[in-house]
């Protein structure tokens, strides 16, 4: 039983990077869904040019031997081949050009308003989370610290360099503004299912938004360097709860841990 149920929380939710895997994780947003669909075309268009190439190539090759032709022609112009190697070559990135650049000023979409604004702090090597809608002063904020759990204290279904002590709970099928910044050097925010990557950099905020539509625990990762410890700091690990659940979740286990620190 406890092996299904380990089997399940790491290998059923592609969610988290796998041993082998190629593709993308699975989505878990509308702007990564996007994503995944925009490659599957982009894909498509890159399947066509290599069957047309390599036909082209063995043809040259079966047709134009020595042993077939031995004294060379020379082809010094050909319009309708021409024609068609300049509108096709045109044709083909504007098919590719407009799905990008309506996925492009979608992500740079700010939501006017936000059910949730989470303030994402980075440190060498770990990450302090703010949840600034609910600071009634500055002495009581909902503010804790995220730290990778290390390799010793792992427990049986939790991955190697991707959990953490304290997750960040957020609701599903809710618009969330993500504030970045750092404290000290540059750090990035990014969480693959999400679609979403956001530089930290010292003295600047940065803004994304995200809409999780599904519940589930999302692993991110550091996208920068930022020290020795780059490797290690696997922060953020956001995890989407029902709506009815998130307000519990938050006041049982955020303003708990803040009032201790």
């Amino acid at each position: 039983m406890i092996v299904l149920e380990w089997l399940f929380l790491t290998i059923a939710p592609c969610d988290a990077a796998e041993p082998w895997q190629l593709g993308s994780q699975d989505a878990a947003t509308p702007m990564m869904q996007g994503i995944i669909d925009l490659h599957h075309d982009i894909f498509f268009f890159l399947i066509l040019i290599l069957v047309f190439v390599s036909r082209i190539l063995v043809r040259a090759l079966w047709h134009f031997q020595k042993e077939k032709n031995p004294i060379p022609q020379r082809i010094v112009h050909g319009t309708t081949i021409e024609i068609l190697r300049t509108i096709f070559p045109s044709i083909i990135p504007m098919f590719i050009a407009i799905p990008s650049f309506a996925l492009l000023y979608s992500m740079d979409e700010v939501v006017v308003n936000p059910a949730i604004t989470i303030k994402a702090i980075g440190h060498q090597w770990y990450r302090t989370y703010e949840y600034s809608d609910y600071n009634s002063s500055d002495e009581q904020s909902l503010t804790f610290d995220s730290y990778t759990i290390p390799e010793d204290d792992l427990e049986l279904g939790q991955l190697r360099l991707l959990e953490v002590d304290n997750r960040v709970v957020v609701p599903a099928k809710s618009h969330l503004r993500i504030i970045v910044t750092s404290a000290d050097v540059l750090h990035s925010w990014a969480v693959p299912s999400s679609g979403v990557k956001c530089d930290a950099v010292p003295g600047r905020l940065n803004q994304t938004s995200i809409s999780v539509q599904r519940e589930g625990v999302y692993y991110g990762q550091c996208s920068e360097i930022c020290g020795t410890n780059h490797a290690f700091m696997r922060a953020p690990v956001v995890e989407a709860v029902p709506r009815k659940d998130y307000g519990s979740r938050v006041s049982n286990q955020l303003i708990p841990q803040t009032g201790e620190a």
